[in-house]
Order: C-alpha cells, then structure tokens, then sequence
C-alpha cells in the first residue's frame, strides 16, 4: 500500500526504487509497528467472542491506527527520501497481514461470506506473485484504480469492524446497507484492478519482447 514498495505493490501500483536510506528510519519503523498490531488487533478483534461491543471498538481502534501508519510510512518515503529493501520487503507483507486478518476474523465470526474474502485475498497473493515477475520485464505506473480499491477495502473493513449496530440499534438496517454497498465496491474494484494489473503485466513482457 505505501511507495517504500519498489514495483508492482498489492494494489498493482509502484513506487521508486530503492536508495540509499539508512535501515532504521521512521519509514520502516512505522512498518513494524504495522506488523506488531496485526497480532494485537486479532486478540483485540475474538475477545469476548467477538460480540462485545467495547472490544470491538477497541479492534476497530487498532485496525485505524494500523491502516493510518500504511498511509503515513508511504508519504515519509516518499517525502524524504526513505525507501529501502526493507521497506520495499516489508511493506507489502504488513499490508496483506492487516487486510487478511480483518477479512479472515470477520468471516470466522460470520460478518464477512467467506467468499468475498477468498476472492479479495486470492487476487492480492496473485498480484503479488505476478509482481515478481513483472519486475524482470519493466516497471507499471500507480494507478488511480489501485488507490481506490485499497481505500474501499479499508473503509469496508472499518466499517464492518465498528459496533454501530449494538450501539445504536435503530441504525442497524441502514448501517447493514451502507456496509454492503461499500463491500461491493471494493470487491469490483478488487477484481477489476487485478484484472487491470495482468493486463499491464502481460503487455510489459510482449514490449520488452
């Protein structure tokens, strides 16, 4: 998600390659820190089985934090200068950890089909895989598609992961909808950047052909 990933990120975008930036700068320490609520948050997240509804805004609290620092470490690469193996490494691990133990915590406690989370899932590892052998043929642009669909899957997550119903009963069928409307849209979004990025990826090898 964040640009101290060189080439071919989760959502299909990329950033520059890496430089000379020292290993321990704020970049790469927001990325671990990342990684540490990953465990947290799923803790946090089947507490009380999952029903409870202060644990539950807890979780809801790490999982924003978590996805804040995704933006963050991105814009301080960016900004100065700080983009690593590490980061380039590290980044897009953080990132597919967060999102799949959202996705995969909120299908176990039946909020999420587990369709949809093998789908949203299946294309990130595949874009993944694919990037690695896109970096051998050429580098594909960021695109906006890819920027949006990492956007509409946080919003979706956070929204699912945040209690409203079980505080405010009387919004529960509204909430339902506005959750599931943005599930939608990032699950489009989903598939079409994917499709979008191999694409991209197969048009980069034939030109370098």
């Amino acid at each position: 998600m964040s640009s101290s990933t060189p080439a071919g990120r989760a959502d299909g975008s990329t950033a520059p390659a890496t430089g000379t930036a020292p290993l321990l700068n704020i970049a790469n320490v927001l990325t671990v820190v990342r990684i540490l609520l990953v465990p947290v948050f799923v803790v946090v997240l089947f507490t009380a089985g999952g029903r409870d509804v202060d644990w539950r805004l807890a979780a809801f609290l790490v999982f924003a934090v978590a996805a804040f620092t995704d933006r963050l470490d991105g814009q301080l690469a960016r900004s100065r200068g700080l983009v690593t193996w590490f980061g380039a490494l590290a980044d897009p691990i953080a990132d597919k950890a967060l999102t799949g133990a959202a996705l995969i915590g909120l299908s176990v406690l039946g909020l999420v089909p587990w369709w949809i989370t093998i789908v949203i899932m299946g294309r990130e590892l595949g874009v993944t895989a694919l990037r690695l052998v896109v970096l051998r043929h050429g580098v594909i642009p960021a695109s906006r598609g890819g920027k949006a669909k990492t956007a509409a899957q946080t919003l979706a997550i956070g929204l699912f992961l945040l209690p409203l119903p079980m505080l405010l009963p009387s919004v529960a069928p509204l909430m339902l909808v506005v959750q599931w409307v943005v599930l939608v849209i990032a699950l489009v979004l989903t598939v079409v950047t994917g499709v979008d990025y191999v694409v991209q990826a197969l048009r980069a090898r034939v030109a370098r052909r």
